[in-house]
């Protein structure tokens, strides 16, 4: 077997093995070697246009969890045994609309754009904005855009701590709005500027799981010559 085939089948391998972890031991812990590079994989994700709208939050506080537990029904095992909890924010349309400060800082601090480049960038984000994805008829819209693109570095961290024999759970099962408020009142979220779009937990099964179960390639993929 050439290299090729061996990451063909290592890839293969670790999706077919990857799974939502349905319960964690609370004796064994995540390394800080394997969840800084599963964090990597998060923050070198790509997003629309550069602008990563979104921010991870490392929730170890057992107070905070125990008062999220009741509002989070998809969270209850990982929040009683996973070794590393994460929080995944979305920017808010104050942020994410084309002429906000933070797309100002980005195009400028980060990306490093001349003025030039980064005015005909910001004119091209805001005939997307506008025109394209028709952002700009609700506040929602423009947070929901946000939300959608937190999941490209959830998967991302999916994939890496699979890699890393760590198990993981993504979870949407919460009540926002009770959560949300948990967070402003023990000032963890600026309601401004953030919205909460999903959470994340690693750690290692204290159970076997059910084989995976999918549809076959034939139902998912359509060839159009």
């Amino acid at each position: 077997m050439n290299d090729k085939q061996e990451m063909r089948a290592l890839i293969l391998s670790t999706f077919n093995n990857r799974y939502a972890c349905k319960g964690y031991d609370p004796k064994k812990k995540v390394s800080a070697e394997d969840f800084k590079v599963i964090m990597e994989a998060a923050r070198l994700s790509p997003s629309s246009m550069g602008l990563e709208p979104w921010k991870f939050i490392l929730l170890n506080n057992k107070g905070i969890k125990e008062r999220i537990k009741p509002f989070a029904w998809g969270a209850e095992a990982s929040l009683a045994g996973a070794s590393h909890f994460v929080l995944i924010l979305a920017r808010k349309p104050k942020d994410m609309k084309c002429d906000s400060e933070y797309v100002e800082y980005m195009m400028n601090d980060v990306q490093h754009f001349t003025d030039e480049l980064r005015q005909t960038r910001k004119n091209k984000l805001k005939n997307f904005q506008k025109n394209d994805l028709k952002l700009m008829e609700s506040e929602r819209s423009f947070f929901d855009w946000a939300c959608r693109q937190t999941y490209i570095p959830l998967a991302n961290m999916l994939t890496a701590a699979a890699l890393l024999g760590v198990d993981s759970t993504p979870m949407e099962g919460f009540n926002y709005d009770a959560v949300e408020k948990i967070l402003v009142e023990e000032g963890i979220l600026d309601t401004e500027h953030f919205g909460l779009s999903c959470m994340i937990a690693f750690g290692y099964k204290n159970r076997e799981h059910r084989p995976k179960t999918r549809r076959c390639i034939e139902e998912v993929l359509e060839i159009i010559d």
